[in-house]
């Protein structure tokens, strides 16, 4: 586990555009999902994380490859929904820590490497804010995610619509309660 440097962010990239198809409802199309990569998740936008001071870009080097990766950020979230949640259930105005992303390649899922990454990532969160409300959005449907957050101490405060490749998605938003 370590911090990813501007050197990743091609690799990076590629882990994104495997990893982030999973994370979508069954209804998101594959031009849907296409779009969202080739305009979210670019080598470029992982080079801006990597050298930023507002956010935290992790990865989990085998020393063969990037198995998975997370990215935090500090700041006030980019929907009126999501601000609204957090300020409402944490009493507190922005900034917050936003996990935007944990993902563990494919054939990689179930050998605790996503524990690995939450962990590293709650330090960094606390590195970013020390204190902040530290918060995330996943999809409605995708109960594996919402479990795994659910385990290590994040509840649903409210929901947000999320655009993937143009199309609005339900997503819940979750606040980290306990450790």
């Amino acid at each position: 586990m370590r911090r990813a440097t501007v050197d990743d962010a091609a690799e990076v990239a590629w882990l994104a555009a495997l990893t982030f198809p999973l994370a979508c409802p069954p209804e998101a199309s594959t031009l849907e999902m296409a779009t969202h990569i080739a305009q979210k998740l670019t080598p470029a936008r992982f080079r801006e994380w990597a050298a930023s001071n507002a956010h935290a870009l992790l990865v989990y080097d085998d020393g063969t490859g990037l198995l998975g990766y997370a990215l935090l950020a500090l700041g006030a979230p980019e929907g009126a929904a999501e601000a609204d949640a957090v300020r409402r259930a944490s009493g507190l105005e922005a900034p917050y820590v936003e996990l935007s992303k944990i993902y563990v390649q494919p054939g990689m899922q179930g050998r605790g490497i996503a524990g690995e990454l939450m962990g590293a990532a709650s330090d960094a969160a606390a590195g970013l804010g020390p204190d902040l409300p530290y918060w995330l959005g996943t999809n409605a449907q995708n109960l594996r995610a919402r479990a795994f957050y659910g385990k290590h101490g994040f509840e649903m405060i409210g929901r947000r619509a999320y655009v993937v490749g143009g199309l609005e998605h339900d997503d819940v938003v979750l606040l980290r309660t306990s450790q």
